[in-house]
């Protein structure tokens, strides 16, 4: 080291500082560059175009009328329930946009006219760019949650798929507000 600084070289000594921060920083996290942006995340421009968010609002209101059961919240706070990191809610979050287009909206494409196909291709293209969202280590907690949600919508039948579309725009704001930065925590009443 006394013979870096007699050198006269503050860029070497600060160069070789920053190196050794660095390796310090990925020893600590098992010796893995962790990236700094991650692929759970949507831009806010998606969440800014007032045709696909009144589509959205219209086909939920429309489906909402079609809802007899007012007892069962879907998208509240219990799908949230112990799931406190961003990234982690826009990953439950995607899991749960993806189950709604598979089971829910593809299916049911024939139903709400004109809104059902442009909703759903909009969904579709947020969940493609979702699509290389994935946590690492334990995930029981999310997939936990995830479940309760999918078995909810499968006991309740047919009227547990109107409720999913009743509850779209509650998704849409879901995703808005747990996979765009900054990362806002969304709450609402159950």
């Amino acid at each position: 080291m006394a013979a870096l600084r007699t050198s006269g070289s503050p860029f070497l000594l600060e160069t070789l500082a920053a190196s050794c921060l660095l390796l310090l920083a990925l020893w600590a996290q098992g010796g893995v560059a962790v990236p700094i942006t991650h692929h759970c995340k949507l831009d806010q421009s998606n969440f800014q175009q007032p045709y696909i968010t009144n589509r959205t609002f219209t086909l939920a209101q429309e489906a909402s009328l079609a809802d007899n059961n007012t007892d069962v919240r879907l998208i509240g706070n219990n799908l949230f329930q112990g799931v406190n990191q961003m990234r982690e809610r826009c990953y439950l979050v995607k899991q749960v946009l993806n189950f709604t287009l598979e089971e829910v909206l593809f299916p049911n494409s024939d139903r709400f006219h004109p809104y059902m196909q442009e909703v759903a291709s909009f969904l579709d293209s947020l969940s493609k760019k979702l699509s290389q969202c994935r946590i690492k280590g334990d995930d029981q907690h999310i997939q936990r949650n995830v479940n309760n949600f999918k078995d909810i919508v499968k006991k309740l039948g047919e009227s547990g798929e109107i409720k999913v579309i009743g509850e779209l725009y509650l998704l849409f704001m879901a995703l808005k507000n747990e996979c765009t930065l900054p990362g806002h925590s969304w709450k609402m009443d159950n």
